[in-house]
């Protein structure tokens, strides 16, 4: 948050039931049964309606969502399993859900687990400071939470924004985190469009750190302003991304846009119309 196939798509390729985890697929083909979205898309809509919200993008044609915090707390009001029913009711899965780490981790991680999640994502730094010690100190952070989190059966991850590109020493903080954290206990959700706004290259990374990256925020931005718009009409290449999906580890992605030429539900219409077309 604020901080592609090569071709087209082979519907053959595989059967995918809705709010199952997808399983890697090969470079020529996109799932787009399962296509997810961050509800952070859609927040205004979600505070004023939840249930009636995940209606319509169920109408739309998401399958996984992913929930973000917001006044009225991570499920917008609703009480964790209630969020769970309601999607499940409407052929969705509540897949993952952005939390800071605070005090009380265990109710974090205990709610996420009544919500039926798979993935629970920090989505902001828990310490401040752009420094080499303070992201060190951010990754045992990472893999204490983690380890909470794997007894719950959740997977834990981190969600980068720009500022985790940024470098100290010549090191750039985000490989910090990478380098510091249990490849098998602590996974990363890849925002895409930060992760090119900040001038770093995805296919760099992929290369890097193959496979650990098995959930991505799929977006378009306009590089000049630094702002999320609509599919295919900002900068980001999202089919060279998407060729690369089974390097980067990639099991499922979430669709996220920040700002719009249109109304949010309708923006999201969008989105899903041109990656079916991809």
């Amino acid at each position: 948050m604020k901080a592609q196939t090569r071709r087209s798509f082979i519907q053959s390729t595989a059967v995918l039931t809705a709010g199952a985890a997808l399983a890697s697929f090969p470079a020529n083909s996109m799932p787009i049964q399962n296509i997810g979205l961050q509800l952070y898309s859609v927040r205004k809509d979600m505070l004023a309606d939840a249930a009636g919200t995940l209606k319509k993008l169920a109408v739309i044609g998401y399958k996984n969502l992913e929930s973000a915090g917001s006044e009225k707390g991570s499920y917008y009001g609703l009480k964790p399993k209630e969020m769970k029913k309601i999607a499940s009711d409407l052929g969705m899965t509540v897949l993952s859900g952005h939390v800071h780490i605070g005090t009380d981790w265990q109710k974090t991680v205990d709610e996420a687990a009544e919500a039926g999640q798979t993935y629970l994502i920090c989505s902001t730094m828990p310490s401040n400071g752009q420094t080499v010690s303070n992201y060190q100190h951010c990754a045992d952070i990472f893999n204490k939470s983690a380890e909470v989190a794997n007894k719950a059966n959740l997977v834990f991850g981190y969600h980068n924004h720009e500022y985790e590109f940024e470098q100290e020493n010549g090191k750039v903080l985000y490989d910090i985190l990478l380098t510091h954290t249990d490849p098998a206990k602590v996974k990363f959700e890849l925002d895409l469009g930060w992760l090119i706004v900040s001038g770093q290259d995805a296919t760099t990374y992929f290369n890097k750190y193959p496979g650990r990256f098995p959930l991505w925020h799929l977006k378009d931005m306009d590089k000049t302003a630094k702002h999320s718009t609509e599919f295919g009409k900002g900068d980001i290449d999202l089919k060279a991304l998407l060729a690369q999906a089974n390097k980067a580890g990639m099991k499922n992605y979430f669709v996220e846009q920040e700002e719009y030429s249109m109304a949010p539900l309708a923006a999201m219409q969008y989105d899903l119309n041109y990656l079916k077309k991809l």
